[in-house]
Protein backbone atom coordinates (compact mmCIF):
# COMPACT_ATOMS: atom_id res chain seq x y z
CA UNK A 1 0.00 0.00 0.00
CA UNK A 2 0.94 3.60 -0.47
CA UNK A 3 -0.51 6.54 -0.23
CA UNK A 4 0.31 9.90 -2.02
CA UNK A 5 0.22 13.74 -1.77
CA UNK A 6 0.79 16.14 -4.42
CA UNK A 7 1.89 19.77 -3.93
CA UNK A 8 3.08 22.64 -5.92
CA UNK A 9 0.21 23.63 -8.47
CA UNK A 10 -0.89 26.91 -8.52
CA UNK A 11 -2.09 29.96 -11.01
CA UNK A 12 0.99 30.97 -13.40
CA UNK A 13 0.93 32.86 -16.92
CA UNK A 14 2.18 31.14 -19.96
CA UNK A 15 5.60 30.75 -20.91
CA UNK A 16 6.23 30.32 -16.38
CA UNK A 17 7.22 27.29 -14.50
CA UNK A 18 5.92 25.09 -11.81
CA UNK A 19 7.27 22.49 -10.37
CA UNK A 20 4.97 19.75 -8.72
CA UNK A 21 5.69 17.14 -5.72
CA UNK A 22 4.62 13.70 -4.63
CA UNK A 23 5.42 12.65 -1.37
CA UNK A 24 4.97 8.95 -1.08
CA UNK A 25 4.09 6.84 1.94
CA UNK A 26 5.66 3.19 2.46
CA UNK A 27 8.32 1.45 3.10
CA UNK A 28 8.42 0.04 -0.88
CA UNK A 29 8.42 3.62 -2.81
CA UNK A 30 11.29 2.71 -4.28
CA UNK A 31 9.98 -0.63 -6.06
CA UNK A 32 7.05 1.16 -7.85
CA UNK A 33 6.84 3.01 -11.18
CA UNK A 34 5.81 6.56 -10.50
CA UNK A 35 3.30 8.73 -12.65
CA UNK A 36 1.52 12.20 -13.48
CA UNK A 37 -1.48 11.99 -15.19
CA UNK A 38 -3.64 15.59 -15.87
CA UNK A 39 -7.47 15.74 -16.42
CA UNK A 40 -9.33 18.73 -18.02
CA UNK A 41 -12.75 19.38 -17.13
CA UNK A 42 -14.99 17.27 -19.62
CA UNK A 43 -11.48 15.72 -20.92
CA UNK A 44 -10.27 12.20 -20.00
CA UNK A 45 -7.69 12.26 -17.81
CA UNK A 46 -4.05 11.91 -19.51
CA UNK A 47 -0.85 10.72 -19.60
CA UNK A 48 1.74 13.58 -18.74
CA UNK A 49 5.07 11.40 -17.11
CA UNK A 50 6.28 8.68 -15.42
CA UNK A 51 9.28 7.40 -14.39
CA UNK A 52 10.24 3.52 -13.69
CA UNK A 53 10.52 2.08 -9.99
CA UNK A 54 14.76 2.40 -10.79
CA UNK A 55 14.79 5.78 -12.06
CA UNK A 56 16.52 4.42 -15.04
CA UNK A 57 13.80 4.91 -17.75
CA UNK A 58 11.38 7.98 -18.09
CA UNK A 59 8.74 8.51 -20.43
CA UNK A 60 6.76 11.68 -21.39
CA UNK A 61 3.80 12.42 -23.49
CA UNK A 62 4.54 13.91 -26.92
CA UNK A 63 3.11 17.34 -25.29
CA UNK A 64 5.67 17.53 -22.70
CA UNK A 65 8.42 16.59 -24.66
CA UNK A 66 11.03 19.68 -24.42
CA UNK A 67 9.55 21.46 -21.48
CA UNK A 68 8.88 18.80 -18.57
CA UNK A 69 11.06 16.61 -16.33
CA UNK A 70 10.29 13.95 -13.94
CA UNK A 71 12.22 12.42 -11.35
CA UNK A 72 12.44 10.94 -8.33
CA UNK A 73 14.58 10.86 -5.05
CA UNK A 74 14.27 7.45 -3.53
CA UNK A 75 15.40 8.03 -0.59
CA UNK A 76 12.99 11.01 0.34
CA UNK A 77 9.91 8.76 -1.37
CA UNK A 78 9.52 12.25 -3.94
CA UNK A 79 9.28 12.36 -7.42
CA UNK A 80 9.32 15.82 -9.07
CA UNK A 81 7.41 17.11 -12.19
CA UNK A 82 9.36 20.14 -13.51
CA UNK A 83 6.91 21.97 -15.81
CA UNK A 84 8.75 25.14 -17.81
CA UNK A 85 7.22 27.27 -20.46
CA UNK A 86 3.90 26.49 -19.80
CA UNK A 87 1.12 27.11 -22.05
CA UNK A 88 -2.99 27.49 -21.35
CA UNK A 89 -3.88 24.09 -22.59
CA UNK A 90 -1.52 22.81 -19.79
CA UNK A 91 -4.41 23.71 -17.44
CA UNK A 92 -5.55 20.72 -15.66
CA UNK A 93 -6.16 18.97 -12.10
CA UNK A 94 -2.65 17.00 -12.38
CA UNK A 95 -2.25 13.50 -10.24
CA UNK A 96 0.83 11.60 -9.21
CA UNK A 97 -0.02 7.94 -9.62
CA UNK A 98 2.02 4.65 -8.03
CA UNK A 99 1.86 1.04 -9.46
CA UNK A 100 3.91 -1.96 -8.05
CA UNK A 101 4.72 -3.61 -11.00
CA UNK A 102 6.93 -3.61 -13.73
CA UNK A 103 4.92 -1.27 -16.48
CA UNK A 104 5.81 -1.31 -20.00
CA UNK A 105 6.19 1.88 -22.60
CA UNK A 106 2.65 1.05 -23.16
CA UNK A 107 0.62 0.46 -20.62
CA UNK A 108 2.66 3.14 -18.70
CA UNK A 109 0.59 5.55 -20.46
CA UNK A 110 -3.02 4.27 -19.68
CA UNK A 111 -4.29 5.43 -16.61
CA UNK A 112 -6.99 2.69 -15.85
CA UNK A 113 -3.46 0.37 -15.07
CA UNK A 114 -2.57 2.40 -12.07
CA UNK A 115 -2.84 1.06 -8.88
CA UNK A 116 -3.08 4.12 -6.70
CA UNK A 117 -3.74 7.58 -6.76
CA UNK A 118 -3.11 10.79 -5.32
CA UNK A 119 -5.80 14.04 -4.53
CA UNK A 120 -4.73 16.03 -7.42
CA UNK A 121 -3.38 19.56 -7.47
CA UNK A 122 -5.27 22.46 -9.99
CA UNK A 123 -2.91 23.74 -12.27
CA UNK A 124 -3.51 27.01 -14.20
CA UNK A 125 -2.23 28.61 -16.97
CA UNK A 126 -3.74 32.42 -17.93
CA UNK A 127 -2.90 33.48 -21.08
Amino acid sequence: QVQLVESGGGLVQAGGSLRLSCVASGRTFSSYSMGWFRQAPGKEREFVAAVSWSGGTTYYADSAKGRITLSRDNAKNTVLLQMNSLKPEDTAAYYCAADPRGLDSDLIRKYWVWGYWGQGTQVTVSS
